[in-house]
């Protein structure tokens, strides 16, 4: 699991992701999961977890013979609370995986907070799951390395999209999610009210006409990071309730928007990711354009798959298929250039 460098005085506790080799010598308390236990006849090495990384410790019998005693009988998910010294690992056993490779925990003392069955799939393993038993044990697999990366990875750029709109003159303003039904692209999820029985609130698709009141209001530019519920089958990228980011601003152009969106995302890429982009203004196409060429109106542009008008070539054919078409074709239609 990627640790976090975040100091201990700001979490109040010594993380399993703080130590370093100039920690060595001191006395520590680390607080976690079993994330692996090995026993080697002699030595038993515990991975302990938490959200900020694993560290090893280490149990010898001739060190502390009670704590060892209460390792061997530790196994996968119990929570702990171990005190120890902080070693330098031995020469050649150092492990560069790891943040926190460089040492090790002597452990002396043990208390086992809570125990564990044995879980119905490895969390310390990135193993393929079936997902269906993922969900049912959802408390488990938010353990996995991967899942805590992903809430920290969208914690990370909700905050970066925050910070780049208030350095901006952008105001969060937080709206009603009970509001009246109004017609729009789905249909609502109801509440119903019982103060007044018959009656319901509806589940905003998007907080729109809260965003053009505060705009006529006069709050000149706003965002939210905004819960959206439609009544609707699921798409490959919306289900029935998901987060968008909205926003409104007055007195501006369309490039305005347009200019304000691009850098953001050139900061969010060149933070998050690895890639980079490089073309600002972004390439910019109309409808029609978008509509002739790729025949969607958000096309892929990795793909030089365009879609090309062969009507001309085959207006003389006889094939009735074709014919057809073009004879029920209206003289102007999206397909035409401008």
């Amino acid at each position: 699991m990627q640790a976090l460098d975040v100091s201990p005085e700001v979490i109040g506790r010594t993380t399993c992701g703080t130590l370093r080799a100039n920690h060595a010598g001191e006395q520590v308390i680390l607080r976690g999961w079993v994330n692996r236990r090995r026993d080697l006849g002699g030595l038993i090495f515990i991975d302990l977890r938490d959200r900020f990384g694993v560290t090893q410790v280490v149990f010898n019998p001739q060190v502390a013979p009670d704590a060892h005693e209460i390792a061997s009988g530790l196994r996968n998910e119990y929570v702990i609370t171990v005190s120890g010294i902080v070693n330098t690992r031995p020469e050649g056993t150092v492990n560069p995986r790891m943040t926190t490779g460089q040492v090790e925990l002597q452990g002396h003392s043990i208390d086992i907070l809570n125990e564990a069955k044995t879980p119905p799939f490895y969390i310390n393993d990135e193993i393929d799951v079936d997902e269906s038993l993922r969900l049912k044990y959802r408390y488990l697999d938010l353990r996995r390395a991967r899942m805590q990366r992903n809430i920290l990875l969208r914690y990370q750029i909700v905050k970066a999209i925050r910070g780049y709109l208030d350095e901006r003159g952008f105001v969060d303003v937080e709206t009603p999610l009970l509001i009246k039904s109004t017609p729009e692209g789905a249909r609502d999820f109801l509440v119903p009210s019982s103060g007044f029985p018959g009656t319901f609130y509806a589940l905003p698709q998007s907080p729109q006409q809260l965003k053009q009141l505060l705009m006529v209001a006069g709050l000149d530019r706003y965002y939210q990071i905004a819960r959206c519920f439609r009544d609707e089958a699921q798409r490959a990228d919306r289900q029935p309730e998901f987060t968008q980011l909205d926003l409104e601003m007055t007195f501006v152009e369309e490039n305005d928007i347009m200019s304000l969106i691009e850098r953001l995302f050139l900061e969010l890429t060149a933070a998050f990711s690895e890639m980079t982009i490089k073309e600002v203004p972004f390439p910019r196409l109309t409808y029609r354009e978008s509509m002739d060429r790729f025949g969607n109106d958000r096309p892929d542009l990795r793909y030089g798959m365009e879609l090309q008008d062969v009507s001309g070539a085959l207006a003389s054919t006889g094939f009735k298929a074709f014919a057809g078409v073009l004879a029920s074709a209206p003289e102007t239609s999206c397909n035409s250039m401008p």
